[in-house]
């Protein structure tokens, strides 16, 4: 099936710190293409993968899970770590529990994580019911374009896959087993009008994960998809400061400047 147009992943090379970006859970890499070229616009070395079942219809999503969408970052990681000297994971909504989970497993291969809005847990009654209702009923509404920013779209699927949400809940509950393996940098970006995951999530990570250096950013302006809304230019310099931090060669001619 041919990926929708603007669902494309991306990859740009730039210098020798990269930048791995997450996106969420039946949307598509059309979510954080502005937040990609930004990045790359300063340099750096730049993979935006589309997760195997998004960008093309919600049918194709329906038979894959979990694992199909985490093994394709982690082959990402390993390709941007034997390319780049550092590597930093991001990730909006899902994408931002699929980018925890690479640095609780890789370690010192992760340099830092940002994520925006992150996903800890599949919320509401119907929850509980998924491993049932899945069998009888194959979709449910979508959960895209939850945006505050007039006439601003994302591109995600108008249905949810039951099985895929299922398998969703399951991932969420293992990552949040795995939080305290996080202890690196870690910079947390929430907005406190979220009608897709609620704040809560965001607290229960920041009181999981091992990292000693967090900053936590508010996004007031903004709905789920901050990186598309009124705050997406606080959350790229929010993340071009982290990533110039610990990476002080970022933007510097000669070293991670793209040429």
């Amino acid at each position: 099936m041919a990926v929708l147009p603007g669902a494309e992943p991306y990859r740009h090379e730039g210098g020798e710190v990269g930048v791995l970006l997450c996106h969420g859970f039946t949307g598509s890499p059309q979510s954080l293409r502005p937040w990609a070229e930004q990045l790359a616009e300063h340099g750096l070395t730049v993979s935006l993968p589309l997760l195997p079942g998004h960008g093309t219809r919600w049918e194709d999503m329906a038979v894959t899970g979990w694992q199909d969408w985490y093994a394709e970052v982690d082959r990402e990681l390993r390709v941007l770590r034997d390319r780049c000297a550092r590597v930093f994971v991001a990730g909006l909504s899902m994408g931002g529990a699929l980018a925890l989970r690479l640095a609780a497993r890789h370690g010192d291969a992760v340099s830092g994580v940002i994520v925006v809005n992150p996903a800890n847990k599949v919320h509401g009654v119907a929850a509980h019911a998924l491993p049932v209702v899945r069998h009888l009923v194959r979709a449910t509404k979508g959960i895209a374009s939850d945006i505050a920013k007039p006439g601003v779209a994302e591109l995600g699927y108008d249905k949810v896959p039951l099985h895929c949400a299922h398998s969703l809940r399951n991932f969420l509950r293992m990552v949040d087993g795995e939080l305290p393996q996080v202890t690196q940098p870690l910079l947390l970006l929430h907005s406190p009008q979220d009608h897709v995951v609620p704040p809560a999530d965001s607290a229960r990570i920041l009181s999981r994960v091992s990292s000693l250096d967090v900053r936590e950013v508010l996004l007031e302006q903004s709905y789920h998809v901050a990186t598309l809304d009124h705050d997406a230019e606080r959350i790229f310099e929010e993340s071009l400061a982290f990533i110039g931090r610990l990476a002080p060669s970022v933007g510097k001619e000669g070293t991670t400047a793209g040429g």
